[in-house]
């Protein structure tokens, strides 16, 4: 089964769809995907504008980098404390 990405705008779009009145099933058969993902993006979307999505998206990203360095320099204070702690 192809797998079909879709963007912040086109999530936004379906999701205003749905807002309007039109069922989840019609929407889920209409863009070809599954009603749990309309429901999923429900959840992370719902009520966002797409400047705040691309906001959203650009926060998680920077989120995620951070996380990267916080651990790198966790993983090499570990390395010093045990280069430090042998006894020469």
């Amino acid at each position: 089964m192809k797998r079909v990405r879709f963007s912040e705008e086109q999530i936004i779009g379906v999701l205003k769809e749905a807002e309007a009145g039109a069922k989840t099933a019609d929407l889920a058969r209409r863009h070809g995907v599954s009603e749990a993902t309309i429901y999923n993006w429900k959840a992370k979307y719902g009520g966002l504008e797409v400047s705040e999505a691309r906001r959203l998206r650009e926060l998680e990203s920077e989120n995620a980098k951070l996380k990267r360095l916080l651990a790198d320099a966790m993983l090499d204070n570990v390395a010093l404390k045990d280069l430090l702690s042998k006894k020469w």
